[in-house]
């Protein structure tokens, strides 16, 4: 497993049996076994809004239920469930260091010092994750962190709970998504769900930069406009542009329009669970990362 799909904590042994991606538009589903049972479940419009500076969950009586109806009725025990959330919610940034500390709390100290700034909310009442990446040899040290207010990731937990469920993994979908991406080379993906657009840069499969953005007409124009300045700075730190862009959640008509617009090729994200699209990318992206699965 690619290790930055970790945001709060991780249970491996046994992995989850269960895994959600919540969106705006719905619940995307895997019942994981040899052949997971994929599905999803559509939302009202108006339950789900993804912030990160405000509630996402609007209406917790008409999710909670459908998330109830979804739980295994035979169980005695919590089941294991990863929970993925829109990328909107939580905020991901990569941070090098010239050293990093072996002490995890002079670790988490120096990490919440590092992205504090800028964060559109207080660090202190946030629940932080971070993960040391491999950076090919480089003396500099690279992390991964992914931090959003405890209450946001409180009132997705809160209905699973409830349902039998012990959300022992909770992620970000383009966190998950990059699963389906090579690992190796420069590559840049450009994923759209809802309103939301999110950017990663990768290098040899190593996350080098995150973006989300709420769009205003998500228009190949506006895609666009944000994918110029991630260029400039792939050509400034990496020497060059993508070697390969892929998109998920765009479909062929606006895939083709963006492709017309940046002058290079869009390469849809593809998985052997399904059809990526913006609502379930995360968690086809999971799943591709489960080396349990055939």
């Amino acid at each position: 497993m690619f290790s930055p799909v970790l945001l709060t904590k991780v249970l491996s042994d046994p992995p989850p049996r269960y895994a959600f991606e919540i969106s705006e538009a719905g619940l995307a589903v895997a019942r994981i076994g040899k052949q997971p049972e994929i599905s999803f479940q559509p939302l009202e419009a108006g339950v789900i809004t993804a912030s990160p500076v405000r509630d996402n969950v609007l209406r917790m009586e008409v999710l909670a239920p459908q998330i109830e109806a979804l739980a295994p009725r035979r169980e005695k025990k919590r089941q294991r469930a990863a929970v993925i959330l829109p990328d909107f919610s939580v905020r991901v940034t990569v941070l090098d260091f010239d050293a990093f500390p072996a002490e995890p709390q002079q670790q988490a100290a120096l990490v919440r010092f590092r992205i504090r700034k800028g964060l559109p909310f207080d660090i202190e009442a946030a629940s932080l994750s971070y993960f040391v990446q491999p950076n090919g040899g480089s003396r500099r040290v690279e992390v991964v962190a992914a931090v959003a207010p405890m209450e946001i990731l409180a009132r997705y937990e809160t209905p699973f709970r409830a349902a039998g469920f012990h959300p022992g993994l909770i992620t970000t979908s383009a966190l998950c998504a990059i699963q389906m991406t090579p690992r190796e080379g420069i590559a840049l993906l450009v994923k759209l769900s809802g309103p939301a657009l999110t950017l990663a840069v990768l290098e040899g499969g190593a996350l080098k930069l995150l973006r989300s953005i709420e769009l205003a007409s998500g228009a190949a124009e506006e895609i666009a406009s944000h994918l110029y300045p991630t260029f400039a700075y792939m050509e400034d730190e990496l020497g060059t542009r993508p070697q390969q862009v892929f998109t998920c959640g765009l479909g062929p008509v606006l895939n083709e329009e963006l492709g017309r617009e940046i002058q290079d090729a869009c390469i849809p994200l593809r998985s052997r669970f399904g059809l990526p699209h913006q609502f379930n990318a995360g968690l086809l992206g999971y799943l591709e990362s489960r080396e349990d699965l055939p």
